[in-house]
This record gives structure tokens, sequence and C-alpha cells, in this order.
């Protein structure tokens, strides 16, 4: 029972560092979604954008996603930049 125990902690441990990894395929792709919502952000607020709800939310988001990002939780930080990226898109639509 006890070398059960000791196998599934040093799983748990294995799985989080994986997760975590700054160079794997999460991190990556969390570091593309935040700088493609950077730059659309930037476009918007260029265009005249910056004063819609839409856009304070993907504020919002990808401020919250670059938090995320900091402390290793990728697939949050890729939820809520691709979240974003839909709020930018809107904020941008003529109502």
């Amino acid at each position: 029972m006890k070398i059960l125990s000791y196998s599934l902690i040093f799983s748990l441990v294995l799985i989080t560092g994986c997760q975590t990894n700054p160079a794997s395929s999460s991190a990556r792709e969390c570091q593309r979604l935040l700088k493609l919502a950077n730059q659309e952000l930037d476009f918007a607020k260029a265009k005249g954008f910056s004063g819609t709800v839409e856009f304070t939310k993907a504020t919002t988001l990808i401020t919250g996603a670059s938090i995320q990002y900091e402390f290793g939780k990728y697939p949050n930080c890729i939820d809520k930049a691709k979240r974003a990226r839909v709020f930018i898109k809107n904020s941008q639509i003529k109502k």
C-alpha cells in the first residue's frame, strides 16, 4: 500500500511538472495566443474601439492570461487568450 502511495505521488508530481514546463507545447501556444491578442488589441485601440465593453473584457482577459502564463497555468492562459480574441473581434462589429 505504501509503495502505491509513493508511486501515485510521484506520478502527480511528474504530471504537474510537465504541465508547467515553459518549453511545452501548451506554454508555446499560450505565448502565441497572448502575442496575437495583444496585437489585435492594439489594432482595435488604434481604430477607436477602446471604449467598448467588449474591449474592456478583452483587456481583463489578456491580463488574466498573462498572470496564468507566469504561474504555469497554460490551459487557463490559452482559454483566456482565446476568449479575449473573440471579445476583440466583437468590439469591432458595428452595432
